[in-house]
């Protein structure tokens, strides 16, 4: 598939054939693909959990309610940046952990695009309880935020790709 294709064409899929799995070294392939966004002076925070245990997909729901399709999925992968190992300026308060995680996320959705799977970004953080139940519930360290959990699998549906998406007038020249 042609880059600029895949990016009108990728579309969030939410129903999954259940009965087919992913090796590790399929998955492997897709965090390869993710592993290459780009990241705030080059920090590549990210580390990525993979969860391909049945009740650990069916039970997802329970720390993030926007995730009841992953009990079909083949795959979540958890995608979580170091708020230690990101750029940052301690004294000013900010640092660069969720869009970092953000970007390697969208990574992974085009690389699940591109390879034939259905994938689907469901949020973690800004929101800190399912942040805080998440790093409970697979013994993620309190520096590694859990930013994504991205839903993935063999789609068993194929949404309606949009009309064109561009507006005109929300594009400024030179000033707002």
């Amino acid at each position: 598939m042609e880059l600029y294709e895949g990016l009108l064409t990728r579309r969030s899929i939410r129903k999954y054939n259940p009965d087919k799995s992913l090796s590790k070294e399929e998955i492997l392939e897709l965090i390869r693909a993710a592993s290459y966004a780009p990241s705030a002076h080059n920090k590549q925070p990210w580390h990525f959990l993979v969860v391909q245990d049945k009740e650990a997909l069916r039970t997802m729901r329970l720390i993030q309610p926007w995730t009841t399709f992953a009990k079909d999925a083949a795959a979540v992968v958890l995608v979580c940046v170091d708020k230690e190992e990101t750029f940052h300026r301690e004294k000013e308060g900010w640092d660069y952990a969720e869009i970092d995680g953000a970007l390697a996320a969208q990574n992974l959705l085009l690389a699940c695009h591109a390879k034939g799977l259905g994938a689907c970004f469901c949020g973690a953080a800004p929101m800190p309880l399912v942040v805080a139940n998440l790093q409970k519930k697979f013994n993620i360290p309190e520096n590694i935020i859990p930013i994504a959990i991205v839903v993935i699998g063999y789609p068993e549906e194929e949404p309606k790709v949009p009309d064109d998406r561009l507006k005109p007038d929300k594009v400024h020249w030179e000033k707002f």
